[in-house]
């Protein structure tokens, strides 16, 4: 357990809400430069480069410099799946409203570099319900039947198996049931997304936090998905 001091170290980053919008941005999964950082919470370049550097010294955020300019992501699944638990416990917490964030964002989005949303979730489940992943000491193991359906379905099961773990849960914010994180998540969103079974939606402004990991089924995504695992969104 971390001390103390620790925790409160880690929570006060969290706690500014422009460094809340940014690390929301970074959800999904892309590396951003800081001048598009600063616009998505609504801040001027200095304020940005304070805050990102807070984030980077904290550990929840890494740099890759190219050039003149540094693209920030998050540092890790176990960020990228904090932030998407904080989101579901405050969601909880809240007073009940209307969703917020339109149903489009709840049917099929991004976390991280996986799947999330009714979307994300019911794969999950599907997966689980057909007998093509099976509980393992770390997560999740696809069995033969799972094998050979998710290689049916294009998803390179050699590239999962190369991720820090294959199969996991993460706890989907909106749904409070888990989607599928770890390098088989992050597989079958590259295929639906290289395959055009999932298309990106248009942000909703400039400075719009939750563009990029906006995401909607088509209809040969729905077509082939439903075939495959009776799953829609």
């Amino acid at each position: 357990m971390p001390t103390p001091a620790a925790f409160a170290a880690t929570a006060a980053l969290l706690g500014d809400p422009a460094r809340a919008a940014m690390l929301q941005a970074l959800l999904s999964g892309e590396a951003l430069t800081a001048g598009e950082l600063a616009r998505v919470a609504g801040i001027g370049a200095p304020a940005a480069s304070a805050h990102l550097s807070r984030l980077v010294e904290g550990g929840l955020l890494s740099v890759h410099r190219q050039g003149r300019h540094r693209y920030h992501r998050l540092a890790s699944e176990e960020v990228a799946a904090a932030i998407e638990m904080l989101g579901g416990l405050s969601l909880a917490l809240s007073p009940p409203r209307r969703w917020p964030h339109g149903d489009a964002f709840r049917a099929a989005r991004l976390c991280y570099d996986h799947l999330a949303g009714r979307l994300g979730v019911s794969l999950h489940a599907a997966l689980v319900g057909r007998a093509w992943i099976a509980p393992a000491a770390d997560g999740w193991a696809a069995t033969p039947a799972g094998e050979a359906g998710l290689d049916g379905l294009g998803v390179d099961l050699d590239a999962a198996r190369r991720a820090r773990r294959f199969a996991c849960d993460c706890m989907d914010w909106s749904e409070r049931r888990p989607h599928l994180a770890g390098g088989l998540g992050r597989e079958i969103a590259a295929c639906c997304l290289r395959r055009r079974w999932l298309g990106r939606l248009p942000p909703e402004s400039p400075s719009d936090p939750l563009a990029r990991r906006r995401l909607s089924l088509t209809p040969e995504g729905a077509r082939r998905l439903g075939e495959a695992l009776g799953v829609s969104a």
